[in-house]
């Protein structure tokens, strides 16, 4: 006669997730901003909106991303204790450059099976992520689904929600000729064109990633899995103090598709070429890959992590300021009239 069966035995370990509960909910607790009446535990996360006084007119902002292909170098490393990280700024630097307040963060992990150490480090860097960008991890959900995941991998997806007042949210049409472009350095790839950097560096060149690379300083476990940078603290700063016009981030699609996007239609961008410092890693990709330097560009911030749009009048303000709190910048360029779109010189 057939053994009974259970939901244990078609591979998802309800107990487990049962146990891992408390657990998340003290790791979120670091994380708890006013305004948040429950967060993890519940049907829903309950934020109490009266938290905005001081905001005439306030804007929801909200944003989701996931970590993509990046992944693949936790699982080869067993390493997961930066993804989370990785997967709070990519929801996050989009928010921002609506000049967004961060409020809180959700997040989803769907896994072939739940091993309970790897969910511990992936929840407690999503609460370093939610540190660094000033907002509360609130809840998520993780999902056990054998037949759509291989055992030992999982998906990370996050869902950042920030706060505007209306009258501040930046306009592209504010955006004229002669305005400066202020790049704000990268620490790395981020978490940006991973198939490509993996195709490159492991499967062509054969590159392990316990070596180390004296061209990167390191191994090359940690260049790839160096967290990609939150700027939500720095953002705020700029749009507080300064007449910042405009404001993006260099994700998906590089400089070419996301600069374009704080701009408005009828002037384009010149960016200028050795005006920043670009980090060894993306050259180490363009040289064993032999990459066109304009498929460089369309598919990794090649060093600048977000590009701000400001008046010439106030860029060496902007610049002393982002020095003077360790941000590297530099002014990488400018708007003209015409055309559309980025030109590099």
């Amino acid at each position: 006669m057939p053994r009974r069966l259970n939901y244990k035995s078609a591979g998802v370990d309800i107990d487990l997730k049962e146990r891992l509960i408390p657990d998340f909910r003290r790791i979120a607790r670091s994380t708890t901003r006013a305004g948040v009446l429950s967060g993890i535990g519940g049907f829903g996360a309950l934020i109490n909106l009266t938290s905005l006084a001081g905001i005439r007119s306030p804007v929801l902002v909200a944003g989701t991303d996931g970590v993509g292909t990046k992944l693949k170098i936790a699982f080869a490393t067993g390493r997961h204790d930066t993804v989370g990280i990785d997967c709070v700024a990519m929801c996050v630097n989009d928010i921002i450059c609506h000049a967004a307040r961060p409020l809180f963060f959700l997040d989803y992990i769907g896994a072939g099976s739940l091993d309970a150490r790897v969910a511990r480090a992936i929840v407690k860097g999503i609460a370093r992520g939610c540190r660094a960008a000033g907002m509360s991890l609130v809840g998520g959900e993780t999902a056990q689904m054998p037949d759509i995941y291989r055992r030992d991998e999982y998906d990370l997806v996050g869902f950042a929600v920030g706060v505007v007042d209306r009258a501040r949210i930046p306009a592209p049409k504010s955006v004229r000729a002669g305005d400066v472009l202020i790049g704000l350095a990268s620490n790395g790839l981020h978490s940006n064109g991973f198939s490509l950097a993996r195709k490159v560096l492991l499967e062509r060149a054969h590159l392990r990633l316990d070596a180390h690379i004296d061209e990167l300083g390191c191994t090359l476990a940690d260049e790839l899995l160096r967290p990609t940078r939150i700027y939500s603290a720095v953002a705020g700063e700029l749009f507080g103090r300064f007449r910042v016009k405009g404001l993006a981030n260099i994700t998906g699609g590089g400089i070419i598709e996301n600069l374009p996007r704080a701009m408005p239609t009828g002037l384009h961008a010149i960016v200028q070429r050795g005006s920043w410092r670009v980090p060894p890693i993306f050259g180490m990709i363009e040289r064993l890959g032999r990459i066109d330097q304009t498929e460089m560009d369309r598919t990794f911030n090649n060093g600048l992590g977000m590009i701000a749009i400001a008046p010439p009048t106030e860029s060496d303000a902007i610049l002393r300021y982002l020095r003077a709190r360790r941000q590297r910048a530099y002014i990488v360029g400018e708007i003209a009239r015409g055309g559309g779109g980025v030109k590099f010189a």
